[in-house]
């Protein structure tokens, strides 16, 4: 009984780390993109960096509240794409580049923070 409860928890700690491993994905993105210097178009109006990422990680909460959230590519589609309200794809602007919809970039930055040393960003 003693063998079947430790691999009982060890499993539980497994799943536990799976869980939370997209959430810590999705937080180093958000980070990134606070940090890009970057505008983002949504619902009409272009928006700056800090406040993207204040969206997005409102989004976030909403999704684990409601029990929607799953890896970082889920979270680019469902909501670092387009508007729930509206509609209306989101697009990204950076300094120097042309206009262009938020996923294809959001997908870069995912590629970055999987790519940095410490694997979160």
């Amino acid at each position: 009984m003693r063998r079947f409860a430790g691999g009982l928890l060890a499993l539980l700690l497994f799943a536990s780390s799976l869980a939370a491993e997209p959430v810590d994905e999705i937080r180093a993105l958000i980070d990134r993109v606070a940090a890009s210097h970057c505008r983002f178009y949504r619902n009409g109006t272009w928006h700056e960096a800090e406040a993207a990422a204040e969206h997005l990680a409102r989004k976030l909460r909403i999704a684990r509240w409601t029990g929607r959230s799953g890896t970082a590519e889920d979270f680019i589609e469902q909501a670092g794409t387009r508007s729930s309200m509206s509609g209306e794809v989101y697009r990204v602007q950076c300094p120097g580049t042309p206009s262009r919809v938020s996923s294809e970039w959001l997908m870069e930055l995912l590629r970055a923070v999987r790519a940095a040393p410490d694997a979160r960003g």
